[in-house]
């Protein structure tokens, strides 16, 4: 960098540095890439897909435990605020009317028990439920004049003697604070017949999910690590099936468990059959993810415990199992999520009795027998995906390892 020579008032010379140049200013795109601007919106977009989803799953936990009269009122957006009903209600028999100071009085309270929700408002029309303040005499029309406080109790006075033969209708508008219960939950567990059928989904997932496991993890570990003649073709063929189509492979499937299981005695409508056939649909996408993983693996290892004397079983079960964790851990939450929310292959293999409905299948029919109430649905519907939700966070942290297992490095 170059030194300017500049002259003091004492004729002496001194040195000063000459200013750096400035720069030009990098592009704005430049600029924007430099703060992190594409990250920034990754992070958004992902935080607008969490919402969109989190939303529902949260109007149906605060629909379930919400009370019947609230939900047919509001929605569940408004829970912790309150909500505002109306209540058609009839006021005393003409029969009690009494005379005071030359009117006829007729009064009361508009609530059977005497006590209700706080009465915001009332009129007399469907109309207009809340034509009328609380506490002040209102004119209702042919020299009549109504009064509801606040409490429910009135005062219903006309110049003339009431002449009606059935007592007066008002509306009212109550307005009713927050209220949740428990209810919903202990009706759908008791009577709706939901806690069988948890029982049963648990019953059909478990062992579903752990069966093709077992048996992929022998057939990754036999395809990345075992020559033989014609492992590639094999490979080439369970990618080939994870594309078939459920549909077409039910009929076939059915009536060769069917065949086999006559000649073994095994009855037609049984869990052995719906844990066969959930084994067999998830077994391609098992072997492809786990031989993805597993050929991954350092091959030292392999090696050094091949010369070390250890044999495949060997090597499978102590090195290769514990270090393919994320990888099995990936493939648990898939398969378990597909058993649990299953409804075809559990109506086909293990039937649509009572006592063998899974939980999708129970509620399906509560749709059509409970189409009304939306507490017992929503109840319903969270005890159905609670489970998935606790066992997807319980292994979420291996999901993306296992999926991106073979990405980079293959075997």
């Amino acid at each position: 960098m170059a030194d300017a020579n500049t002259a003091d008032p004492t004729g002496t010379t001194s040195t000063v540095p000459a200013l750096p140049k400035r720069s030009p200013a990098a592009p704005l795109g430049t600029r924007l890439r430099r703060i992190g601007l594409p990250r920034l919106l990754v992070h958004l977009a992902v935080l607008a897909i969490v919402i969109l989803w989190l939303i529902p799953t949260l109007g149906i936990l605060v629909t379930s435990v919400r009370d019947r009269d609230q939900i047919t009122a509001t929605g569940w957006w408004t829970a912790f605020a309150g909500s505002t009903q109306m209540e058609a209600v009839r006021l005393a028999d003409p029969a009690t009317q009494r005379e005071e100071g030359g009117r006829f009085v007729i009064s009361g309270s508009v609530f059977e028990s005497g006590s209700g929700a706080p009465v915001s408002a009332f009129g007399v029309r469907v109309q207009d439920p809340a034509a009328f303040e609380v506490g002040q005499p209102a004119d209702i029309g042919d020299g009549e004049t109504l009064q509801i406080n606040e409490d429910g109790s009135y005062v219903y006075s006309k110049a003339a003697a009431f002449d009606d033969k059935r007592p007066k209708r008002v509306y009212l508008s109550l307005s009713t604070p927050p209220e949740f219960t428990t209810e919903n939950y202990r009706d759908v567990l008791t009577s709706a017949g939901i806690g069988q059928a948890f029982v049963n989904s648990l019953t059909v997932a478990i062992p579903a999910t752990i069966i093709p496991i077992l048996i992929a993890a022998f057939a990754a570990y036999a395809l990345s690590w075992m020559h033989f003649p014609g492992r590639t073709l094999l490979v080439a063929l369970v990618v080939g099936l994870i594309v078939v189509p459920l549909q077409m492979t039910l009929i076939p499937l059915l009536t060769l468990y069917n065949d086999i299981g006559a000649f073994f005695g095994i009855p037609s409508r049984s869990y052995v059959g719906i844990w066969l056939a959930h084994a067999a649909f998830g077994m391609p996408l098992a072997i492809y993810l786990l031989r993805n993983y597993i050929a991954g693996l350092p091959k030292e290892i392999i090696e050094s415990a091949r010369v070390d004397g250890a044999s495949d079983f060997e090597i499978f079960v102590k090195i290769v199992l514990p270090l393919s964790f994320p990888a099995l851990a990936s493939f648990s939450i898939f398969q378990f999520l597909w058993t649990w929310n299953d409804l075809l292959v559990a109506m086909v293999f293990l039937g649509t009795g009572k006592d063998q409905l899974v939980l999708t299948g129970a509620l399906n029919a509560l749709l059509g027998s409970m189409g009304g109430k939306w507490e017992i649905l929503t109840a319903s519907a969270f005890i159905t995906i609670i489970v998935p939700i606790l066992v997807f966070f319980a292994l979420q942290r291996y999901l993306v390892r296992g999926l991106l297992a073979g990405s980079v490095k293959g075997g």
